[in-house]
C-alpha cells in the first residue's frame, strides 16, 4: 500500500463517481472491504464529521481517508486524485458543449446521466442507513426511533424548509439525550 496506490484508486472513484460528494460514499464503501485504510463504522463517522464541515462532502472525506493512511501526504495525494479526473472532464465538457449548445445527443446524455447519479446516492445511503442503525450487527430501537423521527421531521418541514442547522441542532440534542443508548 502506497501514495501511488492511494493515487489510482482515487483517480478511477473521481472518473467514475458522476452526481456529487454523495456519489463518492459507495465507492469508498468498496475501499473499506479491499483495504484496511478504514472501517464501515469509521467510515460513518468520516462522513458525519465531513458533513459538518465546510466544502464538498466528498472531497472532504476522500481527504480523511488519505489522511488515515498516510498522514497530510496521503490526504494531500488522495483530494488531488479525486478531483483532477473531474477538472479534466469539466474543461473539456465546458468546450465542447458550446459547440453544441443545442444538440439533442447533448440532452440525451443529461437525460441519462440523471438517473444514474440518484443511482448511486441510493446505492451510497442505505449502507450508511443500515450502519447507522444498527450496533454489534443487531438492530438498536433507539437509534431506528431517532431515524425514524428524522425522516418525519424531514417530510412534515418539506413545506416550511427551516435552514439546516435547525437539524443540526436537534440531531445534536437528541446525540447528547440518547448517545449512551445508541453506542
Amino acid at each position: 500500500m502506497t501514495l501511488l496506490n492511494i493515487a489510482y484508486e482515487f483517480l478511477k472513484i473521481g472518473l467514475f463517481a458522476v452526481g456529487g460528494g454523495l456519489a463518492v460514499l459507495p465507492f469508498l464503501n468498496q475501499l473499506a472491504y479491499k483495504y484496511d485504510w478504514l472501517t464501515h463504522d469509521e467510515l460513518t463517522n468520516m462522513i458525519a464529521i465531513s458533513e459538518s464541515m465546510p466544502g464538498p462532502l466528498g472531497v472532504n472525506v476522500v481527504t480523511f481517508v488519505g489522511f488515515r493512511a498516510f498522514g497530510i501526504a496521503g490526504g494531500f495525494v488522495a483530494t488531488i486524485a479525486l478531483i483532477t479526473p473531474s477538472v479534466i472532464l469539466i474543461t473539456l465538457t465546458s468546450r465542447a458543449l458550446q459547440n453544441h449548445r443545442d444538440s439533442r445527443l447533448v440532452a440525451n446524455v443529461f437525460t441519462l446521466l440523471r438517473p444514474m447519479s440518484v443511482g448511486l446516492i441510493v446505492g451510497a445511503v442505505l449502507p450508511l442507513i443500515l450502519t447507522a442503525i444498527s450496533l454489534n450487527s443487531e438492530f438498536n430501537p433507539v437509534a431506528i426511533s431517532a431515524f425514524v423521527a428524522f425522516v418525519i421531521l424531514v417530510f412534515a418541514t418539506d413545506k416550511y424548509k427551516p435552514h439546516p442547522l435547525i437539524f443540526i441542532a436537534i440531531g445534536g440534542i437528541f446525540g447528547i439525550l440518547f448517545g449512551e443508548y445508541i453506542g
